[in-house]
């Protein structure tokens, strides 16, 4: 390396001091030798510079994420967009792998060990790439998901076609991770020259193999293939008011094996797929979130029904936050030998509403037949004869 640069610096001091090169070669001719003596220096079979070639690629990798890790986050505080920091929180784990990972395959070849060695870092790499590819992969359909999420928003009065969108994609999603699983696995251990061999000598006996694992899974496989049939059905969605073996609540997930609803006292429910096909269930927003409430009072015969209906009018109208405005109604639905009962009707625009618009009406009915016509309150009717007069 001395004399390398001893070379130069004796050429360039040429170029500067013309006299002094008269006896040498030409100065345009110092780039040849030169770098005959640095082709020399820097061997490639040298296992430093393998060495330096690893590091080399592992660092340029590492730029590009900082890069775009930088760019994913700069662009996500100018937009204001959800999906921006749902993308970094989700790919920056995976990148931060993933290409590092992948730029070593351009540094392998470089690496001169034995043939053996070689080999198993190869091999490890290629499975490490395989499992962070479809890692990234899984992450980037969450990403996607989010993005329909967002456009299609499901929080807003009229959210059905909405509900079924997200439901679409989130059932999608699912399938489509569970095949990136499924061949990743596939792909990994076709790595391994026995398996692949394995492989092959079974393929003549596959139909007798497939029929035997399917009879012995035959009811998880039956799970998947029901929560493929109802995601494109779509009897359930998400966030669907349903009624499930007497318990009320909101259709929370949806997997390929089961559904999660949340119950009215944050419960949750576990409930398989297979009996959403095969069981009734109540759904109360199958084509829409209106809903009709129902009173029922319990008063005497005397109970003036008129004012009862211009009073359950007053109170709709100063529940207007509940009330949609459609639907209203007081009749007597039954008579019976003790007295006669009421039924209020009211529509509201959700189940929730609903629910309230349903508590307060009872309520305040309750303590106006209380305050205004207590006689009117049920009773019980009994008459009483002194022994005299039965005589």
């Amino acid at each position: 390396m001395r004399e390398i640069l001893g070379e130069v610096t004796e050429r360039f001091g040429a170029l500067r001091y013309g006299s002094a090169c008269r006896d040498k070669p030409p100065c345009w001719a110092i780039v040849a030798p030169v770098m005959d003596k640095l082709t020399k220096w820097i061997d490639p079979q040298s296992p430093v510079w393998s060495l330096v070639g690893v590091a080399v690629a592992l660092t340029v990798a590492i730029i590009i994420y900082r890069l775009i890790a930088t760019a994913i986050s700069r662009w996500s505080r100018r937009s204001g967009s959800p999906v921006d920091d749902v993308a970094l929180r989700q790919l920056r784990g995976p990148l931060f792998w993933l290409l590092p990972v992948a730029s070593l395959g351009f540094a392998l070849p470089m690496l001169r060990w034995s043939e053996a060695s070689l080999g198993v870092v190869t091999q490890t790499h290629t499975v490490l790439v395989i499992l962070l590819a479809a890692w990234f992969a899984i992450r980037l359909l969450k990403v996607i998901e989010a993005a329909v999420r967002q456009r299609f928003d499901a929080t807003v009065s009229d959210n059905l076609q909405a509900r079924a969108v997200q439901t679409q994609v989130r059932a999608f999603r699912n399938i489509i991770s569970f095949v990136i699983g499924l061949l990743a696995l596939a792909f990994v251990l076709m790595t391994f020259d026995r398996i692949r061999q394995l492989g092959v000598g079974l393929l003549a006996s596959a139909g007798v193999a497939g029929m035997a694992i399917g009879f012995a899974a035959q009811r998880s496989v039956a799970a998947v293939i029901a929560g493929i049939q109802v995601a494109l059905t779509q009897p359930i969605r998400v966030d669907d008011v349903v009624i499930i073996e007497g318990e009320w609540g909101r259709v929370e997930e949806l997997t390929l094996t089961y559904v999660v609803v949340r119950t009215w006292d944050l419960r949750r429910l576990l409930v398989p797929m297979t009996f959403i096909l095969e069981r009734p269930f109540q759904n109360w927003t199958r084509t829409s979130a209106e809903l009709l409430g129902t009173v029922d009072l319990y008063v005497d015969y005397q109970t003036p029904v008129a004012e009862l209906r211009k009073e359950l009018k007053r109170i709709l109208d100063g529940a207007s936050e509940l009330w949609d405005g459609e639907t209203w109604g007081l009749q007597v639905t039954e008579a019976s030998d003790r007295g006669v009962k009421l039924r209020a009707l009211m529509s509201a625009a959700d189940s929730g509403k609903t629910w309230d618009l349903r508590c307060l009406v009872r309520e305040q009915l309750v303590a106006y037949v209380s305050e205004r016509f207590p006689h009117c309150l049920p009773r019980l009717r009994a008459e009483l004869e002194t022994l005299n007069e039965a005589a």
